[in-house]
Order: structure tokens, then C-alpha cells, then sequence
């Protein structure tokens, strides 16, 4: 059983940074792909960023390009988010992903994830 667990969430004044962590167990973590995704009240879930299986390759949604970093240690099962610039819009519960297939990069589209963690929350304050 794929178990995916976020941390690093919490509240930050405009302008400030957070890294979130995920941490996956369950299954061979370096095969696969993963993803951060995030939903703020009243909207649906979305694409934030992903991360090929190695990560040699990544890609971002545009609103978050240039900002956020996403990254993966695979010696310690652990996926990273570093948020630079946070804005107020960046405020949501953030998720991270993982497909149960294995893709050569990571997807971005919800539907292609299969296993989601709890969330963390997120609050960027103006």
C-alpha cells in the first residue's frame, strides 16, 4: 500500500518561503514519477509541479514557474517543494501525488495520480 505523508505547511507573510516535504513508502519510490498539487476553498484541485522518476526533469504550472522549486531525494524516499515569492494566491492545501503507472515524466493532469497524501496547508498572509 502506497502511503504518501506532506509536511512543512503553515502560515507566512507574503514575500516568504516554505518547503514542504512528502515522504512515500509502500512501494519502489526512484521508479516512479511524482506530483504537487493544490486546492484553494471553493476551487478545484490543480496542477502545481512534477517531477520525473529520476529527477532529471521537471515541469511547473505558469503561475508558479520561477518561484517554486520542486525536487526529490530517492535515497530518502522524499519528494520537496521550495516556495520562494509566496503570494496570497498561493494559499490552499497542498497535496502530493503519486501515478500508480510509471511515466517517463511526471504528469500533470489529476487524473493521472492514483495516490494522494492527507494535504498540508498553506496560508500566505498580505
Amino acid at each position: 500500500q502506497v502511503q504518501l505523508v506532506e509536511s512543512g505547511g503553515g502560515l507566512v507573510q507574503a514575500g516568504g518561503s516554505l518547503r514542504l516535504s512528502c515522504a512515500a513508502s509502500g512501494r519502489t519510490f526512484s521508479r516512479y514519477a511524482m506530483g504537487w498539487f493544490r486546492q484553494a476553498p471553493g476551487k478545484e484541485r490543480e496542477f502545481v509541479a512534477a517531477i520525473s522518476y529520476s529527477g532529471g526533469s521537471t515541469n511547473y504550472a505558469d503561475s508558479v514557474k520561477g518561484r517554486f522549486t520542486i525536487s526529490r531525494d530517492n535515497a530518502k524516499n522524499t519528494m520537496y517543494l521550495q516556495m520562494n515569492s509566496l503570494k496570497p494566491e498561493d494559499t490552499a492545501v497542498y497535496y502530493c501525488a503519486a501515478p500508480r503507472a510509471r511515466y517517463g515524466l511526471g504528469p500533470t493532469r489529476t487524473y493521472d495520480y492514483d495516490y494522494w497524501g492527507q494535504g498540508t496547508q498553506v496560508t500566505v498572509s498580505s
